[in-house]
């Protein structure tokens, strides 16, 4: 059942979200090459506790970690580790869940590591369009597969694949409520888009094939042909006309 927000509810979400786009802020100035993926998570573990919030992916369905941190071909979930050192022109996702109150936000956000290809630049920035060309179509009256065929059209135009297995989703009091948001989809199709629902739309481009596949450590999944792969997320809501993005930063995959 998907749930409609309250003003209270909506409030609280807003905290959790603003906590998230905080994060990232204060995360990417230690995003270079040599530091440990380790080292990423415990800064914003010690970021996140520091607002009175919880980190909501530590201990959830038994994730070790605080940030899901995903390298290159790593598409999400990947585990933060003092073995997996940064390297000039990877590219890095970090996914990172916030509890405040009882009430979740969650993002994602790809990042550079020094200087990247152009290659690499332009998945990263295609898949950053896409994340908020789907976000536009989050509008009172449309059906959800507007906002999934509206980002599998632009991520495909460019010649890049959508994951198909992952899914974008509702949030709220779980962290994953109803719907699911696939990046892929028939526009008209899917629930019709209601005032109060929030939603986190995902969208998780490859270079390559869309096909993917789990490590095993039963959480990392990667790319089935080693292609980079871009992960960006936004929690919004949805109102009377444009949908407030509820995660907003003021960052951008150029810097």
């Amino acid at each position: 059942m998907i749930t409609i927000k309250s003003a209270r509810e909506i409030e609280l979400m807003r905290v959790s979200s603003r906590i998230v786009a905080q994060t990232f802020e204060y995360i990417k100035e230690y995003i270079k090459p040599g530091v440990t993926t380790a080292e990423l998570d415990e800064k914003i573990e010690k970021f996140v506790l520091s607002q009175k919030a919880y980190p909501a992916f530590k201990g959830l369905y038994g994730f070790p970690a605080s940030a899901c941190i995903s390298i290159d071909d790593e598409v999400v979930h990947g585990i933060p580790s003092p073995e997996r050192v940064l390297e000039e022109g990877q590219i890095i996702s970090i996914d990172v869940g916030v509890r405040y109150q009882g009430y979740y936000g969650d993002a994602a956000f790809t990042f550079a590591v020094g200087k990247v290809s152009e290659e690499k630049k332009q998945l990263m920035n295609v898949t950053w369009e896409a994340l908020h060309k789907g976000i536009e179509q989050a509008q009172v009256g449309n059906r959800l597969q507007d906002i999934s065929a509206t980002i599998q059209e632009y991520a495909e135009s460019h010649g890049y694949s959508v994951v198909r297995e992952l899914v974008g989703h509702g949030i709220g009091k779980k962290l994953h409520e109803d719907p699911q948001v696939p990046n892929y989809g028939k526009r008209g199709r899917g629930p019709l888009l209601k005032a109060g629902f929030t939603l986190a739309i995902e969208p998780m481009i490859n270079m390559g094939t869309e096909k993917v596949y789990t490590l095993s450590d039963n959480w990392t999944i990667v790319t089935a042909d080693h292609l980079p792969s871009a992960h960006y997320e936004h929690t919004i809501l949805l109102a009377d006309g444009a949908p407030e993005i509820l995660t907003t930063h003021q960052l951008t995959p150029e810097g």
